[in-house]
């Protein structure tokens, strides 16, 4: 799949204020707050820039983070990268088709991989089974 490239304005205009913030600049929404942090439904989540698929529910689980939480994603969905923006480091979660900021992973999640993917849900959308 090829890259997906839009100018700040093109973000702009289709994404809701707080979804540019986390997805564009890198932000993040207060834990808690996201409506998928609790969604319990089968289905598919995806990007909400271009809508590549993300996440599987079936690999969701409640991490009592306040984000949405998952041990795995799709293969090749998500570019991962160093980050010591905060003054720690951390690994970024990336979409691979449009590079914009999902979260972070952890390696305290559970089994099977021990990874902790945990994710803004306004960077989500959610298609139901």
């Amino acid at each position: 799949m090829s890259k997906v490239q839009k100018s700040n304005e093109e973000w702009r205009a289709q994404l809701s204020p707080e979804a540019y913030s986390v997805c564009r600049e890198h932000g993040t929404e207060a834990p808690f707050s996201g409506k998928y942090n609790e969604n319990k439904a089968d289905g598919i989540y995806k990007c909400v820039c271009c809508g590549t698929p993300l996440f599987e529910s079936d690999t969701k689980f409640d991490s009592g983070t306040g984000w949405p939480s998952y041990f795995e994603s799709i293969e090749n969905a998500v570019t991962e990268i160093k980050d010591a923006r905060l003054g720690m480091m951390r690994v970024e979660v990336l979409c691979s088709t449009c590079d914009a900021h999902l979260g972070h992973v952890f390696p305290d999640g559970p089994e099977p991989t021990g990874q902790r993917y945990c994710i803004n849900s306004v960077c989500l959308a959610f298609e139901e089974e």
